[in-house]
């Protein structure tokens, strides 16, 4: 087995990785009406600097060896931050261990570039065993915050899969500083998926949860919650109402949870959530959509049945296969939608749409009957309309 030179390899990892940022993207040529993917996935683990792999000193590594790999980059959160398309990107060492790290692009669809070093995440006293899924809020108050699961060990059992989940909280001004704030504290013994609501609710912060029994399984938890907390430095909460529960037969069977903060609009809060259901195969994640009121946002309003996005060819295959999951959108001034989601653990990509078309989508869509026949009466009304015009 041949193997290239130490300076033709070190040549090759930064032409490769020049050529992958400033790769173009473009739209597919068919689309929905509601929403369009693009081409390329927008983050891949080629798109990690090579300086995050490999010790590229000659003298102390001179076959230029990788020795620490990427496995995986994921799950991100998003923001429009000083006129740049930011994702908080879940990237996954070939450890298993996540982190945090910044990529910016200057249009939301291609040439996304990491900052030189990931996020330095300040550990609380019991230090985060993994830490992923961070959701980034920008608050009424003026701060950007980023809620995210950190995972510990579950120490009152020996066995070395189980897990406790919580949210972790940091916030910062500027995307660079970052401050550790006391986890959530809830009456619940799990909590994932936990998002801010961007805007005070009766003066208070207002947090979508969704409360577990375990760290797999929903138990008599599941469902999207709803909580609220008077400082976010002392983020306790009380009893969580759940606002959209899972339901038998659906897209969301099994477990559902919110993704990124809501998008505010004239007629509502725009939400994208997860829906899980199980199958032969595994379980199958997809994307849905819900409105909740835009005075009492923890009142839905228009529920659109059926999945919003699924995975689709290539997207089925990855890490955790048939899998897409959303953690942040960007609505920008021109009310154009960017959806970042991830699909099969694995990598990031983006569809793109307008506040209206997410809008006529929610409140146009029929909701879901939890019956066959009568969901299929629907269907049948439409094509009555259609075949009589």
């Amino acid at each position: 087995m041949k193997f290239d030179s130490y300076d033709k390899r070190s040549e090759q990892l930064k032409n490769n990785y020049q050529e992958i940022i400033t790769k173009s993207n473009k739209i597919e040529a068919y689309n929905n009406g509601v929403y369009s993917r693009w081409e390329n996935p927008i983050i891949t683990t080629e798109h990690i600097p090579y300086f995050w792999k490999y010790d590229l000193n000659e003298n102390t590594n001179p076959l230029l060896v990788e020795t620490m790999g990427i496995n995986a980059t994921f799950n991100s959160g998003a923001i429009l931050h000083d006129g740049k398309y930011i994702l908080c990107v879940r990237v996954e060492g070939n450890d298993r261990k996540s982190f945090f790290a910044i990529a910016e692009s200057p249009n939301g669809v291609d040439n996304f570039v990491f900052r030189d070093y990931p996020i330095d995440i300040p550990q609380t006293d019991t230090p985060d065993v993994n830490v992923y899924d961070m959701r980034l809020v920008a608050h009424q108050d003026g701060w950007i915050y980023g809620l995210f699961c950190t995972e510990r060990k579950d120490e009152s059992v020996s066995d070395t899969s189980t897990a406790l989940a919580n949210c972790g909280i940091v916030r910062t001004k500027d995307l660079h500083s970052w401050e550790r704030l006391p986890d959530l504290i809830s009456k619940s013994n799990q909590q994932r998926n936990v998002v801010l609501h961007p805007e005070f609710v009766d003066g208070r912060y207002a947090l979508y949860t969704r409360p577990q029994d375990g760290f797999i399984t929903v138990g008599k938890g599941g469902g999207i919650g709803w909580a609220l907390t008077q400082d976010m430095t002392n983020p306790v909460i009380g009893d969580e109402e759940i606002i959209d529960n899972k339901h038998y037969h659906t897209i969301k069977e099994l477990k559902n949870g919110q993704g990124p903060a809501p998008i505010r609009t004239k007629e509502g809060w725009l939400h994208l959530a997860h829906g899980v259901r199980n199958t032969a195969a595994g379980l199958r994640y997809v994307l849905y959509m819900f409105m909740t009121d835009l005075d009492e946002p923890w009142k839905i309003i228009h529920t659109p049945s059926g999945h919003f996005i699924a995975p689709q060819r290539s997207e089925r295959v990855g890490d955790v296969g048939n899998v897409v999951f959303c953690n942040g959108w960007i609505a920008n001034e021109e009310n154009e939608v960017f959806i970042y989601y991830a699909s099969s653990d694995t990598r990031m990509h983006v569809a793109t749409s307008t506040v209206d078309r997410l809008v006529y989508y929610c409140k146009s869509t029929p909701t879901d009957k939890y019956l066959s026949h009568l969901n299929n009466k629907d269907r049948i009304a439409l094509i009555n309309r259609n075949l009589s015009s």
